[in-house]
């Protein structure tokens, strides 16, 4: 992986293996990618809190890695995973791309919650 281009970090695009959804983008750097790779669960690093992060750590939802692939530049990744729970978005979505862009340019939610975030990540349910 050539973690150089991004200052450290690669795009991480996540997709359920089973259906096809694509369910979020995070980042890993060359630690976080090691981390996935031995536990075979997926690690993302974390740009605001600047440390690494597993999915599923607080919530329980666990992303379970199924497949990685690299691109053609061998700075992305697209990482097929088993969703382990009713959704990956800390808003309480089962995929982050909840919200679609009209013609107008608004975005709107066009899912429905799968969880209720505050349950479980208590009242800061905003990251």
């Amino acid at each position: 992986m050539d973690f150089k281009k991004l200052d450290g970090l690669v795009p991480a695009v996540i997709q359920d293996a089973g259906s096809g959804e694509v369910l979020m983008l995070g980042f890993m750097n060359a630690e976080a990618y090691a981390a996935t790779q031995r536990s075979g669960e997926v690690t993302f690093f974390s740009r605001s809190r600047n440390k690494l992060w597993r999915k599923g750590e607080q919530s329980g939802h666990v992303l379970r890695v199924r497949e990685i692939r690299v691109d053609c530049d061998v700075d992305a990744l697209l990482i097929r995973v088993d969703a382990l729970g009713p959704g990956v978005c800390h808003e309480g979505y089962r995929s982050c791309f909840f919200r679609q862009v009209s013609q107008a340019g608004e975005a709107d939610v066009v899912a429905e919650r799968t969880f209720d975030p505050a349950a479980v990540y208590g009242k800061d349910a905003r990251r």
